[in-house]
């Protein structure tokens, strides 16, 4: 990796794309720290402190959330906005067509997301804004509404930032904003832990397994999110005039965490939902049951929210990968997999091969989930860290450095053909 960097600081534009995505996201960092105005932040504070799905939000944006700054919302609409999209795009045939028109069709949907991502900010900004109007210091109509309208505003500030990283920077805009944000939030987390040992709430050895805990999480990851299963496909020869075409050998690569982390947001969302009313509502008999029963740290909470990782893991992947429409790929262009014969046979060879492998996959994403929760009660420190902002930075830190190394492969053959 390091060798990787060292090469790329080599390539002038390589080197002009990296210094960009740099000062890309020190702006998001700067902007990080803006506030909004008439909120009392320690409300907040108690509110995120109080609440799994609202700590969740402040991990993503990087602590803009706690402290309730311009980019609160982080750019979770703009994902949420895309998912959908994304799922439109196999039901609704007028969008799949679009999708398969090629670049002036990915525009189309880009700029249908982009529209969606203003709206369902907006919308999202009001309920948040009236949600937590009991933080507002003057919650008048024009004051909520300057709020809702700053909180929107930020987000659609970085929804351009992250296409602007995409398109000029190196990586993934969107994704390395989220990286950003979690990465800003370890000193803060280094600096707790080390509270907890110092004033003896948790042991120094406590913190040491903590922490070898948290590198095998990181390996784990790394190795889920690399591993694929690939299914060989071997070409027919064809003969088309004096020239024979064919008869090459490849593979179908079926990654095991095939559905990413969206299943864990998905589920996150669910189980977190009757947390979060609690929070709104803490004096009612309704918050005392959740407390009591559904709390982040209680056995059914934990249970559920596995479950539910599970559940969303099969979903996701079975909208995302169709064996239907690869095995008539397959077969349309004079493909096989040996010992499979062509069509419905390999559609269900291909389907029974995806149910296994998303069963991994699916018992790795509920096991990252829920082992930070057992580290916190065994060691004591009550540092809030989920796999899902592990399996982000990893994923985000694996495809960056790909796509440096493609970019410098790219420009060897260059040089190689000049």
């Amino acid at each position: 990796m390091l060798s990787t960097l060292t090469n790329a600081l080599k390539v002038p534009d390589i080197r002009k794309r990296l210094l960009y995505t740099f000062l890309m996201l020190l702006v998001f960092r700067l902007g990080a720290h803006i506030p909004v105005p008439g909120i009392n932040v320690k409300v907040i504070e108690d509110l995120v402190n109080n609440g799994q799905l609202l700590g969740f939000f402040d991990v993503i944006s990087g602590g803009a959330f706690k402290n309730f700054t311009i980019f609160a919302m982080s750019i979770t609409p703009y994902i949420t906005t895309s998912i959908i999209m994304q799922l439109l795009t196999i039901v609704i045939p007028s969008l799949e067509r679009l999708a398969k028109e090629g670049e002036e069709g990915r525009k189309k949907i880009a700029q249908y997301t982009r529209f969606g991502t203003v709206i369902l900010s907006f919308i999202q900004a009001v309920g948040l804004t009236f949600g937590l109007r009991g933080a507002v210091i003057n919650p008048s109509f024009i004051n909520l509404t300057i709020i809702a309208l700053t909180l929107t505003s930020g987000t659609a500030f970085l929804m351009w930032l992250g296409e602007q990283i995409t398109d000029k920077g190196i990586g993934n805009g969107t994704s390395l904003i989220i990286f950003a944000g979690i990465l800003s939030r370890i000193p803060s987390m280094i600096y707790t832990g080390f509270q907890y040992v110092k004033v003896g709430t948790a042991s120094f050895f406590g913190a040491i397994f903590f922490i070898v805990a948290v590198i095998v999480m990181i390996v784990g990851v790394v190795i889920m999110n690399e591993g694929q299963r690939r299914i060989p496909i071997q070409y027919a020869k064809r003969v088309i005039g004096r020239r024979v075409y064919g008869g090459q050998s490849t593979h179908i690569p079926i990654r095991v965490n095939q559905a990413g982390v969206i299943p864990i947001i998905f589920a996150l969302s669910v189980v977190g939902f009757p947390l979060q009313l609690a929070a709104f509502f803490p004096h009612t008999a309704y918050a005392a049951f959740i407390n009591k029963w559904l709390n982040t740290g209680s056995f059914m909470y934990n249970f559920f929210n596995a479950i539910l990782i599970i559940f969303f893991t099969y979903f996701y992947t079975a909208i995302t990968f169709n064996p239907i429409e690869i095995a008539d790929n397959i077969k349309k262009y004079g493909g096989f997999i040996p010992g499979i014969r062509p069509g419905r046979p390999t559609s269900d060879y291909l389907m029974r091969i995806m149910n296994r492998v998303t069963l991994a996959g699916a018992l790795f994403l509920a096991l990252i989930t829920v082992l930070p929760v057992i580290l916190m009660k065994v060691t004591g420190l009550q540092i809030y860290f989920g796999g899902t902002s592990i399996l982000i930075a990893v994923g985000v830190a694996l495809e960056t450095m790909k796509q440096i190394e493609a970019q410098l492969l790219m420009r060897q053959y260059q040089g190689f053909l000049k």
